[in-house]
Formats: structure tokens, sequence, C-alpha cells
């Protein structure tokens, strides 16, 4: 199997990966929407993520990616296996996929050869403990949707038909992207991600020729591509775990708190998510930047992601939502 194309090796859009270093740090961020121009690495940087992930202490033969100690999620007398090491979930959603598929459900070929009545787990149990990626978010079905808002609420799935009943941890990071021309996201759904960032096609021809001749060499030889990024990877694999430590010990005093509802309150930002979000994505900033508090310079930093998809619709304004937020930012935390 081909190693996906190394994460440090993405040229530029250092938003989006600012965006996916932060979710790696701090889950409840609550997922990333990447929304922009085609061919513009979207879905090469969110597999790339599945080679800067810690390994997930689970056991062999347990489809749920269950923690040590938790007990059997059917509730059978199965044999899960020894406690092991696995590589932190990335799943990906495909558009066309069924909702059995997605929640689960009966294991048909145990019903017709033993008479066995079994649940089959479906992606969502694939994702627990990982990433959920689903590319054209946008064009997702609305019944898929309404089984993700469900999930993402509660971090549990739960499965009753064909005369079974499971219920079972589904948390994960959701990570959506797409392309704004072919459609609006459901405001529910928006709702859901923690991080926003917007994605375009590079204009400089220096960056132009760099991403053209990186992804070359990687089609053409990717061992060898991969060798060379091996040492970066490792440092950056090293950093996000540094920053997961950090993280349990880094705090936010008075003040940054209350400059984060003060923007909110300037933009005005729908509900209060907006704070926590921003709270806990200046808070993952800090910890990648090994910060020793989070400042009101890690809040500038990471405010656009966070409330850029949050902001009412404005009819009296016509300017983008990054441009409402900049000018937001100069007027709570001036130049």
């Amino acid at each position: 199997m081909t190693s996906p194309f190394p994460f440090s090796a993405i040229v530029g859009q250092d938003d989006m990966k600012q965006a996916l270093l932060i979710a790696c740090v701090e889950p409840r961020v609550g997922g990333v929407l990447i929304f922009g121009d085609r061919g513009t690495a979207k879905s090469t940087a969110v597999r790339a993520l599945a080679g800067l992930l810690p390994p997930i202490e689970t056991y062999e033969s347990d489809p749920y990616n269950a923690a040590p100690g938790d007990p059997p999620i059917d509730g059978q007398d199965r044999q899960r296996g020894a406690q092991t090491l696995k590589p932190t979930p990335v799943i990906d959603l495909p558009l066309g996929a069924t909702e059995d598929r997605v929640v689960g459900a009966l294991d048909i070929e145990k019903a017709l050869r033993k008479g066995e009545k079994a649940f089959e787990p479906g992606l969502l149990a694939r994702a627990n403990r990982g990433f959920l990626y689903i590319d054209e978010v946008n064009l997702l079905e609305d019944h898929i949707v309404d089984l993700l808002l469900d999930v993402a609420a509660t971090g549990e799935n739960v499965v009753e038909r064909d005369g079974l009943s499971v219920r079972h941890p589904a948390r994960f990071v959701l990570v959506g992207s797409g392309n704004p021309e072919e459609g609006e996201l459901r405001p529910q759904l928006l709702d859901r991600f923690g991080l926003s960032v917007e994605v375009a096609t590079p204009r400089e021809i220096d960056m132009r020729v760099e991403v053209v001749r990186r992804r070359d060499a990687f089609e053409r030889d990717p061992d060898s591509f991969c060798a060379q990024w091996a040492d970066a990877e490792s440092r950056l694999r090293s950093r996000i775990l540094d920053a997961k430590d950090r993280l349990k010990t880094l705090d936010s005093d008075e003040a940054v708190l209350r400059k984060a509802s003060e923007l909110c309150l300037a933009l005005g930002a729908d509900g209060l998510r907006g704070e926590l979000t921003l709270l806990r994505a200046a808070r993952a900033q800090a910890a990648l930047d090994e910060a020793d508090a989070v400042s009101v310079d890690h809040l500038r930093s990471v405010a656009p992601a966070a409330l850029r998809h949050r902001l009412r619709r404005d009819p009296l304004d016509d300017a983008g939502s990054s441009a409402r937020i900049e000018r937001g930012l100069q007027e709570v935390f001036g130049q």
C-alpha cells in the first residue's frame, strides 16, 4: 500500500494545516471544515494526518477501537484479543454510503449461516477515537447529515433495528471538505464544525512550481520521496505529542477569556459555542507554540477559523466573513 503524501511536504495552505494540527492536539475543538478550489491539497492534507497521529491503545479484534478496560460494546462474550497499539483511524465516509454502512446493521452472513443475530459495526464504529473524513461534504444526503448531527451531539451511535439494540461510543473528529460552487452546507451541520478554513489556488509562480515538483516526485517514487521527508514528519509528530501533554496544564487567564467574549460580541456570533471553540483553539495553538500561557496573540491567530462560519448574514454589509472578522479584531485588539 502506497504511503500518503507527507503532511510536512504540503506547500503553503498554512491556515488549513494550522486548523488540522489544532484538531490533532485538541479533539474537543469540534472538527475542521475546509472549503475551496479543487486541487488545493484538501484531501491530501487530511489523509496525511494518518502518518502524524500517535497510535491508540485498544484490542486486536475490537471493531469499536475500545480503550483498555472498556466492556464489550454489544454485550456478547466475544474474544477481543490482547491489548495492542493500532494507528489512529482516519476513515473516509463516501458520498454514496448507505445508512446501514454508516451506522451498522444486522450481520447477514451470521444470520444466514449460523442463525445468529449479530451486529455488524459501520463506519462510525471504525472512526471511534479517530477522524471521520467527508469529501464533498456539502453534497452529503440529508438523512446521513441528520445521523451525523445526532452522533456528533451525543458521542454515541444508537442502532435499534432488525431486532437489534446496540449503543456504542462514536467520538471522532469530523473533517469535511468541499467546493463552495457546488452548494452550501446545511446550517445545522455547519455549526458542528469547530474550525472553518478557506483555501485557494496559489497565485505565485514559484509556489505553483514547487507544488508540481513535489507532487511529481512523490508519484514517480513514493518511497524515496517519503524517506526524504521522514525527519520533518518525525519532528512534527513529536511536536503534536508534546503539545498534547502541555495542553493538560496550560491555562487561560481572565483577560484572555474576556477578550474572547468581547470579540464574539463585537462580531455578533450566534450562541456561545464560538467562545468555547475560540478558547480551545487558542489553547491548542499555544501548546503547539510551546508557550507558557495563552495570549491574545493566540486568540488573534485562530479567530478567523473559529468564527468565520458563525457570523450572521448582514444584508447591509457586502464584505465577506474574513473581512468582517479582521475589522472585529482591529476593534477589540487594536492594530
